[in-house]
């Protein structure tokens, strides 16, 4: 059997939120298929399996956080079958990790046949000494390791009956260990560890815990989920649940609790969390992309003096410009829109102001200009914020260059970003005019030195050369520059010479 950790997808990464598991217990496998989606500080990532052979237990379960290094998914020889776990059961894989994990002290429920225990290896045969009863604490558990595969089989009656415990004991279904109950919930009865008759008929190996528990417990979802249910008065016996193997999420209860039935279907990304009747504040967790988000901008704002000019510019000519190239065979397989002829237009002027194209190193004390465009573009998603960049930008033709911004804007907002695709950017454009808004102040993206708002394109009156009011395609930009290193001249020159080049694309010859 092999365990699979947490890796670090990315630089300096120390935990990730286990998004959606696309394996389950019992699944063949093979090096490289796509088990588990994940979110890190950065992005969502699929992780490819290391190994080959048969899922045997899923140790985590989906939307918990959970450190790097931490076993995720455990793996046996292809053919085997798993143990304990089951489709049904997501769930207690989780559980048989945590009481190793404990020192040993996890819950272990006896075998039914008393004769086929080996009393010199209590962990192999899984003594009752071991065993976890519901109002215990860890204190009062005995020493316990992890049992032997193979030490009981489900096709014994000892295997039999330690896998119906077993069940009851951790799956959603049945009875849980005192440090995992919610508060205000009661202990239910513990699992009854006498031994069962071999030839004791099925109905006898069913927990008593199974037995006496209400059927709103059987429902398979987490004890947070069940509390929701309480308050809200909701039977979890009456849902169909939408989450994983079946499993009641909270958005089946608010649902049933509005007065429809009907589980929404699964978000692809997060949404805000709907409020419940009569509730007035809802909070939704920090983390993830929004996490580092809110990070990386406290930092930029509050350690590069920041320093915001503004110049509106007649744009008519550049829109005049994206007709034509929407023409061309060259880019018809390629989107073509004023943020591309921008992002042009800022790869030339670079050319000609390079200290926007640098930043400020505060440990070694010196300004490391850049000879190269890593262009950032920010894209807000479901998830939070990310700044996404073409490599070596100032390298590419028109053609290609749409390309890239087309293919890094489509898997941005599919939330499918890496997080060697954010890393590395010298400049960073940010287009608030597909919402409409005419301009803003941006904040520096960390590492860099400048930020470039693209403001909404609108039809204006306008002043031409002969003093005539005529209607234009008319746009605002703002620059954020870093004025410790970068004074306003050149911060001027900068942005006067972007809005040239979209004024009379033909002036973009001279660069």
């Amino acid at each position: 059997m092999s365990e699979f950790l947490l890796p670090d997808v990315g630089e300096g990464l120390t935990e990730a939120e286990i998004v959606a598991w696309k394996v389950k217990v019992g699944d063949t496998i093979e090096i490289n298929d796509v088990i588990v989606e994940i979110e890190t500080a950065k992005s969502l990532v699929e992780l490819p399996s290391p190994y080959e052979g048969t899922v045997l237990a899923l140790l985590v379960s989906e939307g918990e956080m959970v450190p790097v290094g931490t076993p995720i998914i455990s793996i046996g020889a292809a053919g085997e079958a798993p143990a304990v776990q089951t489709e049904s059961d997501p769930y207690l894989g989780m559980a048989q990790k945590a009481g190793s994990e404990d020192g040993g002290q996890g819950a272990a429920p006896a075998p039914a046949d008393l004769s086929a225990m080996d009393l010199s290896n209590p962990a192999a045969s899984g003594s009752m000494e071991g065993a976890s009863l519901v109002g215990r604490i860890k204190a009062e558990r005995g020493p316990m390791r992890r049992a032997r595969r193979g030490s009981a089989s489900p096709s014994t009656d000892a295997g039999a009956q330690t896998q119906l415990q077993v069940q009851g004991a951790f799956s959603p279904g049945g009875a849980q260990s005192q440090d995992v109950l919610p508060a205000d919930e009661s202990p239910v009865p513990a699992v009854d560890q006498r031994p069962v008759p071999a030839a004791a008929p099925a109905e006898a190996l069913v927990p008593a815990a199974a037995q006496a528990e209400p059927a709103d417990v059987r429902a398979l979802a987490k004890p947070p989920v069940r509390k929701l249910a309480k308050d809200l008065g909701v039977d979890l016996a009456t849902l169909t649940g939408s989450g994983p193997s079946g499993s009641i999420t909270r958005d089946d209860v608010h649902s049933a609790a509005s007065g429809s039935r009907t589980p929404a279907a699964p978000a692809a990304a997060p949404a805000a969390a709907s409020a419940a009747p009569g509730e007035r504040e809802t909070r939704e967790p920090i983390k993830g992309v929004r996490k580092m988000m809110a990070s990386a901008m406290s930092h930029s704002a509050f350690t590069s003096p920041h320093v915001t000019e503004w110049i509106t510019v007649d744009v008519t000519a550049a829109m005049q410009l994206v007709a034509r190239l929407k023409k061309r065979p060259e880019f018809r397989d390629v989107k073509v829109s004023p943020l591309l002829v921008l992002a042009r237009a800022v790869i030339l002027a670079i050319k000609k102001t390079p200290e926007i194209n640098s930043f400020w190193d505060e440990a070694a004390q010196e300004v490391v200009l850049k000879h190269y465009v890593n262009l950032g573009i920010a894209a807000a998603t479901p998830r939070g914020l990310v700044v996404p960049n073409v490599k070596d930008a100032d390298a590419l033709s028109m053609t290609e260059l749409a390309g890239a911004l087309g293919e890094l804007t489509a898997t941005a907002r599919e939330g499918r970003t890496q997080p060697a695709e954010m890393a590395g950017g010298t400049f960073t454009i940010t287009n608030v005019g597909v919402f409409g808004v005419d301009a803003g102040t941006p904040i520096i993206n960390p590492g860099e030195s400048a930020i470039l708002c693209f403001g909404a394109i609108n039809k204006r009156p306008w002043v031409d050369e002969a003093g005539e009011i005529v209607v234009r395609d008319v746009t605002t930009l703002a620059l954020s520059f870093d004025h410790r290193h970068i004074d306003g001249e050149k911060g001027s020159r900068f942005l006067a010479d972007v809005a040239g080049i979209l004024s009379d694309p033909g002036t973009a010859l001279l660069f």
